[in-house]
């Protein structure tokens, strides 16, 4: 068991999130583990107009975090001989018609070419609009329930980006049909595969796959949106609401301990085959996506894996060295900062960049599959 370290162990873990609190976010938890052991610590409000800090085992959305966890039950179900990683989608959900081209590889490494459904933002700065998820628009329909299928076919009633295989680009949508995809080879929902696969066995008791439900299980702190409407900013709690609109592609809860457990028992070789985790640990060159994690050099050298994920109100980080040993686990809330959307996004990549710093240095070690 590893030994809970304290502040006076590490100080500049302490200073790092308080920064970040003092950058405009409201609340941060952060779970460090490595080899002089685990810090734990929060700083900043679990609410605003209380005093109190988040939680260090609070609950917490985890965004786009969530594809790992769906890219990993792909591969889970590849090793049991029920998905062909090279197989076309199509012969799994011949309903949409997809492209045959299009394989299932292709969908857990955004090489697709399908229209991402959250809206598209092209390279000449023109942006192609998808469901509502901004502004007072998204505000008033933050319960509104989307079926995944409905999330596919507007996304396949837009122009691809680009033919199957030719190129890279993020889409929210690739992950919904990877989710459809496990549900039709399994007979059973995503979450259930998920529970059987990932959270039973590694004793996982704080993650969720809420589907369409709004809430998020105590301890929580609580997530803010600061938008402006008509000429006025609003600033509205966005804790409570329905993630359908974005599934399997940002879905989930959990916490820092689980998604420390998970990542490094992935990383470790414990939940994929030798060869499946060097599928997933190899980058395509553009910004180097596997499948279901980002592959990054480091300053000062090193290899770390990564999914970060977040939307209005919540961030998460999820980090670890390739064996596993030295992980990097938080979230992150915002408040009512004069931030706009630029502003947030800037200060949480220098956030992320600060801590991964702090942490892993230039000793974050090769990328070498787990044996």
């Amino acid at each position: 068991m590893s030994r809970t370290l304290t502040d006076r162990d590490r100080p500049e873990l302490r200073k790092a999130i308080q920064e970040i609190v003092d950058s405009g976010f409201a609340g941060v938890q952060l779970r460090v583990n490595d080899e002089r052991g685990e810090w734990v610590g929060s700083a900043g409000r679990r609410k605003l107009g209380e005093s109190a800090e988040p939680a260090t085992d609070g609950r917490f959305r985890i965004g786009s975090t969530t594809k790992t966890f769906t890219a990993t039950v792909v591969l889970q179900l590849v090793a049991e001989g029920r998905i062909g990683l090279d197989s076309p989608v199509d012969d799994y959900l011949p309903r949409f018609g997809l492209d045959r081209r299009i394989t299932v590889r292709m969908l857990l490494q955004h090489t697709s070419g399908l229209f991402n459904h959250t809206g598209e933002y092209y390279d000449d700065g023109t942006v192609a609009p998808g469901i509502p998820w901004q502004g007072q628009e998204y505000v008033d329909r933050r319960f509104h329930t989307y079926e995944p299928e409905e999330l596919v076919r507007l996304s396949l009633s837009k122009p691809v980006r680009f033919e199957p295989g030719a190129d890279w680009s993020y889409s929210n949508t690739n992950y919904v049909l990877a989710k459809l995809l496990i549900e039709e080879v399994t007979g059973s929902s995503l979450a259930e595969e998920t529970r059987r696969l990932i959270l039973r066995p590694l004793g996982m008791s704080g993650t969720v796959v809420p589907g369409a439900s709004p809430e998020i299980p105590e301890p929580h702190a609580h997530g803010y949106y600061r938008y402006e409407d008509a000429g006025q900013w609003k600033v509205v709690d966005v804790t409570r609401f329905n993630v359908s609109w974005i599934s399997a592609a940002g879905d989930m809860i959990s916490t820092t301990e689980d998604l420390h457990t998970f990542f490094s028992a992935l990383m470790s070789g414990k939940l994929l085959p030798a060869s499946l985790l060097a599928e997933m640990r190899t980058p395509h060159p553009k910004l180097g996506y596997g499948l279901g994690v980002f592959v990054e050099e480091i300053d000062g050298g090193g290899t770390v894996l990564h999914h970060n994920g977040g939307f209005f109100g919540w961030a998460a980080l999820m980090y670890s060295t390739p064996d596993g040993s030295r992980t990097l686990t938080a979230s992150l809330t915002t408040g009512d900062a004069e931030l706009d959307f630029a502003a947030t996004a800037a200060a949480f990549q220098k956030a992320q960049k600060a801590l991964v710093k702090e942490v892993f240095g230039g000793q974050a070690g090769s990328a070498e599959p787990a044996r």
